[in-house]
């Protein structure tokens, strides 16, 4: 029983992660990968700062990440990564717009 139940886990993870590897699996790990640099980036500046941060990379990550994987989602036509990514790549770029307003009036402030 264990070494039948073995085979058919063995052959499912063989036929999921090794024959279905494929140009598009790729760009969805690639897309995944950037995803998981942006916390590894809010992480480390978080702990230099010895205080919760959100540096600029870590947008930077999340929209790359999210393109990457919208393009995936659309390939193989998934409704549910779809619509989360494509929400989430207005959202990220927004942060974006409000980070260069607040860098704009700042530097608009220390002049007049």
């Amino acid at each position: 029983m264990l070494v039948d139940l073995s085979r058919s886990v063995g052959g499912y993870l063989a036929s999921v992660f090794v024959l279905n590897i494929d140009f598009w699996v790729i760009v969805g790990f690639v897309g995944q990968a950037l995803f998981t640099a942006r916390f590894i980036v809010q992480w480390l500046a978080s702990e230099k700062a010895e205080k919760s941060v959100i540096p600029l990379a870590f947008w930077f990550f999340s929209i790359g990440g999210a393109l990457l994987l919208l393009i995936y989602a659309l390939y193989r036509r998934d409704p549910v990564f779809i619509v989360g990514q494509g929400l989430g790549i207005f959202i990220y770029a927004r942060n974006l717009v409000l980070i260069a307003r607040e860098k704009r009036s700042r530097s608009e402030g220390e002049k007049g």
